[in-house]
């Protein structure tokens, strides 16, 4: 009898509902998420804006591939902190005309705490840019996506 194969191309659907004309509760597998604007923008500030939102999503894919790519490669990361410095040209959704690149330039700065040797990270490194959906997708875009790591003995 042969292994159970996973589906490689999975279909799956979020569902948001407006709650008024900035606050968007989006879910997906029964989670719930929050979405808003600050106050200075005419929300009530319940939740990340949506470019907040995409970063978010950015830094959570750089720690779960990160993490998966340590797993398959036997490297232990003992702690794991990311920053993300963000440049947003703003003049699409204001409105005052269309942007092709958004963002300009996303830099994430990575520090990590391990025993790894420098190349097992290089090769960490490298396979993150292979395997982490959400950077593939900024980088197509047109962003300048920037990883800084910072690795420190474990």
């Amino acid at each position: 009898m042969g292994a159970i194969r996973e589906k490689m191309v999975v279909k799956w659907r979020m569902q948001g509902e407006a709650l008024s004309h900035s606050l968007t509760k989006a879910t997906v597998r029964g989670v719930s998420t929050t979405i808003d604007e600050p106050l200075e923008r005419g929300g009530t500030n319940q939740g990340q804006t949506p470019t907040e939102t995409l970063v978010a999503a950015l830094v959570g894919c750089t720690n779960v591939i990160s993490h998966k790519i340590a797993h398959k490669n036997g490297i232990e990361l003992k702690s794991m902190h990311i920053t993300a410095d963000v440049e947003f040209d703003r003049r699409g959704v204001t409105l005052q005309e269309d942007v092709t690149v958004p963002f300009p330039a996303i830099t994430l700065n990575i520090a990590v705490s391990t025993s790894a040797s420098a190349a097992q990270m290089d090769q960490l490194q490298k396979e993150l840019a292979m395997f982490c959906p959400l950077a593939k997708l900024i980088r197509a875009s047109g962003t300048v996506l920037t990883e800084n790591w910072n690795v420190s003995p474990a």
